[in-house]
């Protein structure tokens, strides 16, 4: 499976393929997802979790006693918790941006979903968001997940890339090719 997917390949692709197989056979992917969610939220909060994670100054021994107990504290047990716990005895750790990226490709395709990455000048209100998921499912013919990401720079509009397809509807790209526009007949 993870050699029909271009983003998942090398070590991380292996473990995450791993993952995915394991959760699916114990009919845990969502259980599984969920944890790792949980986990990957509590490494953009934490400075010091980052450290641990990437560092290579920490043994195999300091990095698996620290991160069972973050892991108790999150409540984060079972399949998720033995499989980061593997990672750190592999001394894989600081790949595991890369395995739960890998690994929500594996669930999406395994779930028929899509995800589409979208920018917007400011917060989008829960009606525009369902707008947007209903939009993309029509032109996709599958359930799309949203990633989205502030940007005030792009001034209004959106910009939504949803695989190789990239759609720039941005008022920052409008007004720059009137711009060119008018440079070119001046």
């Amino acid at each position: 499976m993870a050699a029909e997917d271009p983003s998942v390949s090398g070590v991380s692709g292996r473990y995450a393929t791993a993952l995915f197989e394991l959760a699916r056979d114990e009919k845990s992917i969502d259980a599984v997802r969920a944890d790792l969610d949980k986990f990957e939220a509590m490494l953009g909060d934490s400075a010091d979790l980052k450290r641990l994670v990437r560092s290579p100054v920490f043994s195999a021994e300091v990095q698996s006693k620290a991160l069972a107990s973050v892991l108790d504290k999150a409540g984060i047990s079972g399949v998720a918790a033995n499989f980061l716990k593997v990672l750190t005895a592999n001394r894989r750790l600081f790949a595991v941006a890369d395995v739960l990226r890998a690994f929500r490709a594996l669930v999406a395709r395994f779930k028929g979903e899509a995800t589409a990455d979208v920018t917007v000048a400011e917060t989008l209100s829960d009606k525009n968001l369902d707008a947007l998921k209903t939009a993309l499912k029509s032109v996709t013919g599958k359930d799309v997940a949203l990633n989205v990401k502030v940007d005030p720079s792009i001034i209004g509009g959106l910009v939504v890339k949803l695989g190789s397809r990239m759609v720039d509807s941005s008022l920052r790209t409008k007004l720059n090719s009137i711009k060119h526009a008018m440079k070119e007949a001046g």
